[in-house]
This record gives C-alpha cells, structure tokens and sequence, in this order.
C-alpha cells in the first residue's frame, strides 16, 4: 500500500487551508472506498501530518489535529501541500521544518502536489526552480516578485512536471485531485469521484475566471504612467513607438522596462485591457459582440474573437452566454443581435 501526506501547516494559513486539507482527505478516502467495492486493495493509507499537536484556523474557529508529526514520517509516497495566506512572504519557523521535510522525500522519490497558494511553500523549498507553475490568478504578481525564476502558467489549472504538480486556486483543488486519483488509481475511479462529488473532470484552463487588474506595485513611475494611459485610451489607435515617445524612453528599453515591472509586453497588456472591458461589457449588458468588439478598440472581428479566445479559453459567444444574467435566465443563446 502507497502512503498519502497531507500537510497541516499551523501558521501562515488561510480560511482555504481547511478546505483543501478535508477535501483532499474526504477525495481519496472516496477513491479508496471505490476501490475496495470492485474487490480491490484500497492503494493509498492517508494520513496528515504537520509539526504541532494542533493547529488553529478562522481565529481559532476550527482546529485540526494532525495524525502524525512529521519528523516520524520516514517514508510517503505523494504529498499534498493545502493553500496557505496569499500574504506569504517568507517561510516560517513551522513551514520550514514541512518544507525541509518534503523536500528530503522528493529526493528520496515522494511525488508533491500543492493546492493554490500552497505553491508558496513548494517554491520555497527550491523545487519548482525553472519548472512550471500554477497558482490563483490573483496571487500571480505577487508570486513572481518572490520567485522569478519559476516559470509561472497563470492559464493552466493544473501543471504536472517531473513529479510535481501544481493547480490554479480556488476550489479547482478538486480538478487536481481528480488528475491524481485518475494518475495513480484510473480513469474509472476518477469519473466515480468527480460524479460523487459533483465536480467537473477535465477542465484546463483557469482563463474564465480570472480578473485582470494589471500589476501596479513594481516602484517603476513611468510604466505606471504608461499602463495609466492605456487603461484610460484603450478604444483609441495606440502605438507603441508614440507612447514609449510620450514618455522619452527608446522602444526597446520602454518595452524592457514594461515587461520586467509587469510580466507583460505592452502591447499584451494593452490587449488584457481590451479584453477585459469587452468581458465586463458582455456580462452587464444586452451589447452585440460587434458593439462590444469596436468598444474595445478592434475594427477586426476574426482579431477580436482569436484574441478574447487565447485570453479567456472561450469565444465571446461562449462568454457571454455563460455569465450574461439575463441569457443565462432565459436560456437563450444568440450569436451577434
């Protein structure tokens, strides 16, 4: 039988914590159960583990007692790394005996998972140095002030490299155990949770959701300034030699300086901006796409659709079908009236 760990972390936490760390517990425990109906071995003995006797989260409103403590932990097989504060900034005392701890079993050949924010801790441990990454949108910037060389996908739900596995945020930590239990039990087991627990098996991008609101806190006044002008002229024709003239720097240390401050290229920026208009417009209004579309600055419809799709994963259609009140409510799905 295989061995499961769940971290209890006992500071650094968040309401989220709670949330991953019982919902992991109660998934595989559902896939066991599952197994052991169709006559088979249950694969994993699960167990959490952290470095206090107890630990207390929403203000002491819940506590959890950790199984084990983890320095009687010799040998796990996979370790799952529950959300922590998105206000991480360094590790401490008891995180870094749990990050310590789960990096001397991924050298000893333990796989590692972590859930949303918990991508703080396994960055902190060195593992995810030049690998891939998922974490909540909203944590993004933040993420990679602390970490720059971790190569982040905001757009995936779920990473899977050498062993590590990353997911997007939220409660998209049941997607990444659903691709775990579908890893290590089968594609069967993984249809029986996602359809006991009524989750949505396969998505892959975290795209729909997420909120652009442009990274402002990077100290450098005049790609502020800059991202300051887009935000307010974005329907507008905006070239990118008149704006970084604007501002009396050269093109291309204009368009280094915009992409070391924000993580994208300006003229990716300015097209997050467009989108994002466009995306509030068709949640909030009766607009047609091609209103919406010259709204936001595109005279090209093809343009408009490649680059709302590559940016949200859905067509404008999709979109506004899906989070339109009004369509949503009567069912209808209308192309461009």
């Amino acid at each position: 039988m295989k061995h499961l760990t769940i971290l209890v972390p006992d500071v650094q936490t968040a309401n989220s914590t709670v949330a991953c760390i019982v919902g992991a517990y109660q998934l595989f425990t559902g896939a066991n159960d599952y197994w052991q109906k169709q006559g088979k071995q249950a694969l994993f003995r699960i167990e959490t583990a952290g470095v206090a006797g107890e630990a207390a989260f929403i203000n002491g409103l819940l506590t959890i007692k950790p199984q084990v403590n983890i320095t009687s932990l010799r040998k796990t097989d996979l370790i799952l790394i529950p959300s922590l504060t998105p206000e991480f900034t360094q590790a401490k005392q008891g995180n870094r005996v749990l990050i310590d701890w789960l990096r001397e079993q991924y050298e000893n050949g333990a796989e590692v998972a972590s859930m949303c924010t918990g991508a703080f801790m396994l960055a902190s441990s060195g593992l995810l140095e030049k690998r891939s990454c998922s974490i909540h949108w909203n944590s993004a910037d933040h993420f990679r002030t602390l970490f720059p060389n971790v190569q982040l996908k905001t757009e995936q739900v779920i990473t899977d490299e050498h062993g590590i596995y990353t997911n997007g945020g939220g409660y998209s930590f049941l997607n990444l155990l659903l691709y775990l239990v579908e890893k290590y039990y089968d594609r069967e087991t993984a249809i029986y949770c996602a359809k006991i627990f009524q989750v949505e098996i396969d998505r892959q991008t975290q795209s729909v959701f997420a909120i652009f609101t442009g990274q402002k806190t990077h100290g450098d006044e005049m790609v502020r300034k800059a991202q300051q002008y887009m935000e307010m002229h974005f329907p507008e024709k905006i070239s990118m030699g008149d704006l970084s003239q604007r501002f009396a720097v050269g093109r291309r240390n204009f368009d280094r300086r915009f992409i070391k401050a924000t993580g994208n290229t300006p003229a990716e920026y300015l097209q997050r901006i467009k989108v994002e208009s466009a995306k509030k417009a068709f949640e909030t209004t009766r607009k047609t796409i091609n209103e919406v579309m010259y709204e936001a600055g595109y005279a090209d419809e093809k343009a408009f659709r490649e680059v709302f799709r590559k940016l949200t994963g859905m067509s404008p259609l999709e979109y506004r079908n899906r989070y339109n009140r009004e369509t949503a409510a009567t069912g209808r799905s209308v192309s461009n009236e």
